[in-house]
């Protein structure tokens, strides 16, 4: 028999009220889309591929919840209908009632409406507070974060970041703890997952714990300890780590973890840029760094233009101390010499000689760049004759120590509040600087000076901390902190550059020069204050003159070193005094003065009195050279210098006139 057209009506409206039925037992929407991989007994986190329109919240919850509320609500209506069948009749007639007495119920009804809207009102300004934290959260943090995951993860766009985006409110503090859950296919990169978070966070110094076991992967975020707030040398394990420092790798602080931070400057970076803005600790961190390097025998020369930023520093064997801007450019002139000499020397001795044969290391602090570059520049263009070169001397030197320190054991360690290119000479001379220290920095020094590490830390006010960014990455680190009588305790014990292996000579000859061999066992090598005046000191400070003047290059290397021309001269003329690349000092210069004649031809400005007191109390004070009678005399030059560099007040302007 036929089926009819009312009979198919009959049978599709069945089937869609048994459907119907059957998904709201489940659990399901009623349009029979399944749009979430919720189930009846497990909630959704994700939205289904494929899925178009707005996902809302209810498709999230598990199917009994669903069926719960259903049969709530149904229970309700019926309860409702039931009830308002019954109670129809009087309900008419409290209505007539009420008409006929609207006044009177009106003015009853008008206190309790005015309650209600002030309830209403007061509760939605407290919520909108209350919320208004977590509110921002989604609009800042979540809600980008999930624009960012859900393509690598494999997610749909409607998916609600809510329901597998667990951030608390206070996500950036130490012991917060973010957790994500994960598809279970786990068709994704953890790297670029993990590398997604730690951007759109922030966040820095933390750790990803992966699950990927179960129906219900996820992965936990952690924070690694932060450094502790002090670090200080008077610690006993503090000192125990400095102890156990190599020579190469001084102790810079404490990172996360309680990690020990140091730079290797033989295997990582021969020279360290400290960059940060007035009271961010330079002067301390250089502190740490030169005591240490001092301990294990190292030579430091301190550029200081500030003239007092190391007072722990006057007067320590193997410290030469430049505050004046004339003896800071012939320093580092001198220093560029030592660099060239060493150069030949390591190549002589070939690729299988110790490092340490070329001479004991040496650390330059270089403070203040910014002002220091400008003084040494302006000096250069008030003391330069016609036909030298146009750029100072003094900064080709440091240039060229900067480019060739690791081989040569010469490093520097340069202090700026700005380092821009054009403060340190360039951008090729900041590359150089392949460790950076960076203390109450802005975000444009941040992108200046570390833009590999994105994105970058929150700057803190805490006293002694840092980011030390080494090889791509920022390390938070709280400096070690030496109190200036600790720094000059550690720096004066321990070996001494004398100590150490003794660098080789060059020979003084007048044709082309030839390296020397290291001294054998059978020789006596040279005293280190003899090898400073070879490289081209004019007055050794790390230790006493010796007794013969030890062999030094020859005036065609000096005259060829900076475009220099020195008066010519024959081949026995080559004396520490000529290694100088600066200008030909005086004559009256080498002459041999007491100190009451210093005081009234060289220097007025100082009493004899204070002259007697300094050499008797003053240890870079000029040693004697020759005795008149019962009196010492002191070379006019060396006195001269000493007053320049003698620790006073900063002058406080960077004017040369």
């Amino acid at each position: 028999m036929a089926q009819t057209k009312f009979d198919k009506q009959v049978e599709e409206s069945a089937d869609s009220l048994a459907r119907g039925i059957a998904r709201v037992l489940a659990g399901r929407d009623l349009d029979g889309v399944k749009r979430t991989d919720a189930t009846f007994w497990r909630a959704g986190t994700r939205v289904l591929p494929k899925v178009e329109g707005k996902v809302r919240r209810r498709s999230y919850k598990p199917g009994w919840r669903r069926l719960s509320f259903r049969i709530a609500l149904g229970a309700s209506i019926w309860e409702t209908g039931y009830l308002a069948t019954q109670d129809m009749d009087a309900t008419a007639q409290t209505a007539q009632e009420l008409w006929d007495n609207r006044e009177t119920a009106l003015a009853a009804l008008e206190p309790g409406g005015i309650g209600a809207a002030s309830v209403l009102t007061v509760g939605t300004a407290a919520y909108m507070v209350l919320t208004r934290e977590r509110r921002e959260l989604m609009r800042e943090w979540v809600v980008p974060l999930h624009e960012a995951l859900y393509r690598p993860l494999g997610l749909a766009e409607q998916t609600d970041p809510r329901h597998y985006l667990h951030i608390p409110k206070n996500f950036s503090d130490d012991d917060a703890e973010i957790r994500i859950d994960l598809p279970t296919h786990l068709g994704f990169s953890r790297d670029v997952v993990a590398d997604l978070i730690k951007q759109k966070l922030a966040l820095e110094g933390v750790t990803f714990d992966w699950h990927p076991e179960g129906r219900k992967p996820y992965v936990r975020v952690k924070k690694t300890r932060k450094p502790p707030a002090k670090a200080l040398f008077s610690d006993s394990k503090m000192r125990e780590l400095v102890a156990k420092a190599p020579e190469s790798a001084p102790v810079i602080g404490i990172g996360a973890g309680g990690r020990v931070v140091s730079v290797d400057l033989d295997a990582e970076s021969p020279h360290i840029l400290v960059n940060a803005s007035t009271g961010g600790g330079k002067s301390v961190t250089l502190r740490c760094i030169a005591c240490q390097m001092l301990h294990h025998g190292s030579l430091v020369y301190v550029l200081d233009t500030k003239r007092i930023s190391h007072p722990w520093a006057h007067g320590i064997d193997g410290v030469t101390y430049c505050r004046d801007i004339a003896d800071i450019h012939d320093q580092l002139i001198e220093l560029g010499q030592i660099g060239r000499l060493r150069t030949r020397i390591a190549d002589e001795l070939g690729i299988d000689a110790d490092p340490k044969a070329i001479g004991p290391r040496i650390l330059i602090l270089l403070e203040e760049i910014n002002a220091t570059m400008k003084q040494l520049a302006r000096y250069w263009e008030k003391i330069r004759e016609s036909g030298d070169p146009k750029v100072s001397p003094a900064i080709d030197a440091l240039n060229e120590i900067l480019y060739m320190g690791r081989q040569l054991r010469m490093h520097v360690l340069l202090v700026a509040q700005s380092a821009t290119a054009r403060a340190l000479g360039g951008p090729e001379v900041r590359e150089q600087f392949s460790t950076r220290i960076l203390a109450r920095y802005s975000v444009n020094a941040w992108r200046m000076l570390a833009p590999e590490v994105h994105p970058a830390p929150k700057s803190t006010k805490h006293r002694g901390r840092v980011q030390v960014v080494i090889g791509g990455y920022a390390h938070e680190t709280q400096v070690l902190f030496f109190t200036e009588t600790e720094a000059r305790e550690w720096a004066t014990t321990g070996k001494k550059a004398a100590d150490g292996p003794k660098p080789a000579a060059l020979p003084a000859q007048a044709g082309p020069v030839h390296l020397q061999k290291p001294p054998t066992s059978d020789a006596q090598p040279p005293a280190p204050a003899d090898w400073l005046a070879d490289a081209g000191s004019t007055t050794p400070t790390t230790a006493a003159p010796a007794p013969a003047p030890a062999p030094v290059a020859d005036r065609d290397f000096v005259a060829d070193a900076w475009g220099l021309k020195p008066p010519p001269a024959g081949p026995g003329d080559a004396t520490p005094a000529a290694m100088s690349l600066a200008a030909p000092a005086p004559a009256d210069d080498d002459q041999a003065v007491g100190l009451r004649e210093a005081h009234e031809r060289l220097l007025p400005d100082i009493t004899i009195a204070a002259l007697r007191y300094a050499r008797a109390n003053d240890p870079t004070f000029p040693k004697p050279v020759d005795k008149r009678g019962a009196e010492l005399l002191y070379r006019a030059g060396d006195l001269k210098k000493w007053a320049r560099n003698r620790p006073r007040a900063a002058s406080g302007t960077t004017d040369l006139d």
